[in-house]
């Protein structure tokens, strides 16, 4: 890092990305600011600069110490291990330390004493649970889909889908089999020890919501372009398994958009207003792709000139808008995808997006990583 380039950080002041310290002379609390920045987006803690962004600048025996105490905290103090990049640089004649510290790889990461930390703004805080959970989620060591559902069993299974579902993909019925439905549902990844994991619920539930009441979508046709506006056209809480969601939703968008005519005869039957694969694309995807860590439901809402359909988690780890645009795919749920690219038109190739932007390519997209929600918006023609 060049000085002049110092100089503009430390003049625009801290925040999530940028943390001053006058003098570090606590390993925990050290440590504790490691974990942060690792378990967030990384970057730099500047030594030798006090809170208001006055230059204070450091002795060469206090480099020295620094050093030694920022390898022995992120060996010792930060687990798993990190490893820091520091570098001096002059600002005149004094001396600050940087110390990069990158966006971890195995997150979550927490200190010595098993505490988890992230940045928010300039400060830190203590991890959630939920929040705990995403992290673990991003590294690929838990899936939500995997997760069992304490309560549930095989029979809150919908026999008829099941059954069906298993005689179309394996030629055979599971009578047939001879073995048992605990151990069927076992074989397929859809439950253990006789109790369904989140895949099951949500693929061959007879009524999910009943163990996970969020799992819906909320469905909503305005009069007007105004979230706020209290009256509508329409509305519908969608429920039940994946499979019937995606049925549903589908008739709900259906019968709440025009047909029209596009130039062609008064006597041919119109087409609707809006890309149809677009619609199915999207919505496909909110309900492959939804971070089911979070408990909140999928929303549909129609307006005048738009559709928007958001789902809960912003794009799984240092994916991008770019990214699937180009039809770059990252498995949040790995045993819902296996699923639906039988039950559902659903490919798994990361070709949906493409597709649909191939068919309206005014579609846009709003990754909130704030709000931990992902929007897709389709507008409608005047």
């Amino acid at each position: 890092m060049q000085p002049a380039e110092l100089l503009e950080i430390i003049e625009k002041g801290e925040d999530s990305r940028t943390q001053f310290k006058k003098d570090i002379t606590n390993a925990v609390q050290l440590a504790q600011e490691m974990v942060a920045f690792s378990n967030t987006r990384g970057s730099f803690i500047i030594v030798g600069v006090d809170d208001y962004g006055n230059i204070a600048g450091l002795e060469s025996s206090e480099i020295r110490r620094l050093n030694q105490l920022i390898s022995n905290s992120a060996n010792e103090n930060v687990k798993p291990p990190i490893t820091p990049f520091s570098e001096i640089i002059k600002i005149g004649e004094r001396k600050l330390l940087v110390i990069e510290i990158k966006e971890g790889v195995n997150k979550p990461y927490c200190t010595s004493e098993g505490i988890y930390f992230a940045k928010v703004g300039a400060d830190k805080r203590k991890i959630s649970q939920e929040e705990l959970l995403r992290l673990f989620q991003e590294s690929g060591k838990i899936y939500a889909d995997e997760t069992i559902v304490y309560g549930s069993s095989i029979k809150d299974i919908d026999k008829e889908l099941l059954y069906s579902f298993y005689e179309k993909q394996y030629g055979e019925s599971i009578e047939a089999t001879g073995i048992p439905l605990d151990k069927i549902l076992e074989n397929l990844n859809l439950a253990k020890n006789s109790i369904l994991n989140q895949a099951g619920l949500m693929l061959f539930g007879k009524n999910p919501q009943k163990y996970r009441p969020e799992f819906l979508i909320k469905a909503v046709s305005f009069f007007g372009n105004d979230l706020g506006g209290t009256q509508y056209r329409d509305s519908e809480d969608i429920d039940s398994n994946l499979p019937k969601q995606y049925r549903n939703a589908m008739a709900f968008l259906l019968r709440n958009l025009r047909k029209i005519q596009k130039g062609k005869d008064f006597n041919v039957p119109g087409v609707l207003e809006v890309s149809e694969i677009a619609l199915q694309e999207i919505l496909v995807n909110a309900l492959i792709h939804r971070d089911y860590f979070i408990n909140a439901t999928i929303r549909i809402l129609i307006f005048d000139n738009r559709i928007e359909i958001d789902s809960p988690g912003k794009l799984p780890n240092n994916m991008t808008i770019e990214n699937i645009k180009h039809g770059i795919s990252c498995m949040r749920n790995r045993i819902l995808a296996s699923f639906a690219s039988k039950m559902l038109p659903y490919r798994g190739l990361g070709t949906g997006i493409v597709r649909a932007l191939r068919d309206d390519p005014a579609i846009e997209f709003i990754n909130d990583t704030k709000a931990e929600r992902f929007k897709v918006i389709i507008h409608r023609p005047e």
